[in-house]
């Protein structure tokens, strides 16, 4: 199995050369490459079928033109599960444990990566070099180094990608980038982005075990270093765990900066801070920050990020959301929709308000 640092080396020779100003630009992902006809049919396969990954597959597999024809995944007891299930709706699939042998699948034209973290970067990559099409699960990479490489191997091998950013293709989230980008708001100067989850409760620690029957760990762990197999750090807890994920800010903040960032046209900050901790749940098993508020620095304006679990109660009423505010109002923003409330002064509204605009759309289903 490659080392995660004999990667990143190789990578970067891929990456030579690529303009990296934004490392994530709107148009480098989601761009398809490959045009099919309304006839064709796409083989599709599955990496990674828990969570989210078997829900964009459900998704995908309900459109006109997709075929799932194989799964893959380190958990064969996963893998029984998801056949059985598939077998209820008459599909037939190939299965696999090792992703490798599934790019090799020459029947295979796109695969949905739905894996941790820490692997989205390597299969990306290997997939595109195989000649598919990929939808990967977000945040594309762990580092700026594989984002980097993903945006190279993008550009140079030039198939279909999809990034997991689905509230990108979302009307009301594009009607509020614009209202914002629009100038109504007046000076924005401020802009605060936040996910507070209240239902997220403490991992008590727990020993390590002996891996369990069906699971090739060895694979799970992949570019990752070498630990023993311990449940907490296991399927939807590795998020928690810098080996694998960025806590809340790759999980949440991930959307919601990426809309912060859209709106306000903003490149690079001139700077970066951060500060937070295990204040909520000091003494439990997860290591990445339960409460953190992290400052990006521009000319003349600032983004703010803000998370917490344990705590349900955002600013602006929300779990989560972002929140532009201007001379003139703020608007904010999150899945259930957006509204500017007006900026008062000598009780005068600065502008008229804008009611809650609810989404006529299902963002994910679209993307």
């Amino acid at each position: 199995m490659i080392k995660r640092r004999d990667f990143l080396g190789q990578a970067s020779m891929l990456a030579a050369g690529v303009g990296m100003a934004n490392i994530l630009p709107l148009n480098v992902f989601g761009t398809p490459r490959k045009i099919y006809s309304a006839s064709d049919t796409i083989n599709l396969a599955l990496i990674g079928v828990n969570g989210m990954g078997w829900y964009n597959l459900g998704i995908m597999r309900s459109l006109p033109g997709i075929k799932c024809v194989a799964i893959c995944d380190v958990d064969q007891r996963l893998i029984d599960k998801r056949v059985g299930e598939l077998a209820k709706d008459n599909i037939k699939v190939k299965t696999y444990t090792d992703y490798r042998k599934l790019l090799a699948d020459k029947d295979i034209d796109a695969v949905i990566i739905g894996t941790p973290d820490h692997w989205h970067c390597l299969m990306m990559v290997e997939a595109v070099q195989a000649g598919k099409g990929v939808y990967v699960e977000k945040p594309a990479g762990s580092s700026i180094a594989e984002c980097a490489a993903m945006v190279a191997a993008s550009q140079k091998y030039k198939q279909a990608i999809q990034v997991g950013q689905w509230q990108r293709s979302g009307q009301h989230f594009a009607d509020a980038v614009s209202f914002v980008q629009s100038g109504k708001l007046g000076k924005v100067r401020s802009v605060k982005a936040w996910a507070y989850i209240g239902w997220k409760n403490s991992i008590p620690k727990q020993p390590d075990t002996p891996v369990p029957a069906g699971v090739d760990y060895n694979m799970w762990l992949g570019p990752a270093q070498k630990r023993p197999f311990n449940i907490n750090r296991f399927h939807f807890n590795f998020r928690w765990f810098w080996d694998y994920g960025g806590g809340l800010m790759t999980d949440w903040g991930v959307h919601m900066i990426d809309f912060a960032l859209i709106a306000m046209k903003a490149g690079n900050p001139k700077s970066i801070m951060s500060s937070g901790g295990k204040f909520a749940f000091p003494d439990d098993a997860q290591q990445t920050p339960d409460t953190m508020t992290t400052i990006y620095e521009y000319d003349d304006f600032f983004i703010q990020w803000e998370q917490a679990m344990g705590i349900a109660g955002g600013p602006y009423g929300r779990d989560h959301g972002v929140a532009f505010i201007g001379n003139n109002g703020t608007l904010v923003l999150n899945r259930d929709g957006w509204e500017v409330i007006p900026e008062i002064k000598g009780n005068k509204p600065q502008m008229e308000a804008v009611a809650l605009q609810k989404p006529a759309d299902q963002a994910l289903v679209k993307h």
